[in-house]
């Protein structure tokens, strides 16, 4: 059974939703303030530091935990639809991450739809990741890490590294990503009832924003179309009641497929990106350290 304190991460999720079933011509403004208190479930993670950057013209956080290899860093890419969240929301769950990884992490304010459709958000992962090159970072010691819209292109960016011949991190992790652009897993129906807040019209609204005219079909948009091969390491979670447990799955599958050392972790009764819960819940805590065991086993 879910523990007591991860209903936390379900109970702000139905607020959002009844919010929004209330004032449904709540606009983007409205939006996302609502989903900046995302960084409610995460307590504040011990001995970790923040300090504001703009690196190649993309604001951003770093979280730099006291005690990190300074050379090792998790490009984080916040979730929100490509619409909404921002690095106020995710800095502390990107300071759990880098403090159990032992690495610093850069959580980025890359451009947001509908104001700036696809490929923006790529082309701002492109621009910070050849600045941290340029910078002396090495590639291997780079990881790029998202969830939900940013889980997507936390892995979509390293299949545009590829196309533009860069040399590519060592690892990607993708928390519950929002994958399939075309919005057609089985369980969006299957946990349709289980899924405290992300349903299929609100997929569909953030889909069309992020790609105005653009294919949902592109490869860089919807990985789903893909070639893997050749590409790094990959950890996927996400929790087994959320409708997007089966863009997790697919991905894992076809990683799978391309021969990728792929790792798919799904937690019995969590909601849609659950590590959210570091700090407070012991299934985020559990999970977190799963995937440091396996970062620095890579």
């Amino acid at each position: 059974m879910p523990s007591q304190e991860s209903d936390y991460l379900r109970a702000l999720y139905q607020n959002w939703t009844d919010r929004m079933t209330a004032n449904p011509e709540m606009d983007l403004e409205g939006l996302r303030a609502l989903f900046d208190e995302w960084a409610k479930p995460t307590m504040e993670p011990e001995a970790v530091s923040y300090k504001s950057d703009c690196i190649a013209g993309v604001d951003a956080v770093w979280a730099l935990p006291l005690d990190a290899d300074r050379s090792k860093v998790l490009i984080y890419t916040h979730g929100g639809g490509f619409a909404v969240g921002s690095s106020a929301s995710h800095r502390k769950l990107a300071g759990h991450m880098a403090k159990a990884l032992g690495a610093t992490a850069l959580v980025l304010d890359y451009r947001l739809a509908p104001e700036n459709p696809f490929p923006a958000q790529l082309d701002d992962m492109v621009a910070v990741y050849k600045a941290l090159l340029a910078n002396g970072f090495n590639a291997e010691d780079i990881t790029t890490i998202g969830d939900s819209a940013g889980g997507n292109l936390a892995v979509a960016s390293v299949l545009k590294f590829r196309q533009l011949g860069l040399p590519l991190p060592a690892s990607v992790i993708a928390f519950s990503p929002f994958i399939d652009m075309q919005v057609s897993g089985a369980t969006l129906d299957t946990n349709e009832a289980t899924d405290a807040l992300v349903k299929r019209p609100l997929l569909e609204a953030m889909a069309g924003m992020f790609l105005a005219e653009q294919a949902p079909t592109d490869p860089l948009a919807n990985p789903l179309y893909a070639d893997f091969s050749g590409y790094p390491a990959l950890y996927i979670n996400a929790g087994s009641v959320e409708t997007l447990l089966n863009d997790a799955q697919r991905l894992h599958a076809l990683a799978i497929a391309a021969g990728v050392n792929a790792t798919l972790s799904v937690v019995d009764g969590m909601q849609h990106v659950f590590p959210f819960l570091a700090g407070r819940a012991p299934e985020a805590d559990t999970e977190i350290q799963k995937i440091a065991a396996w970062y620095k086993a890579l």
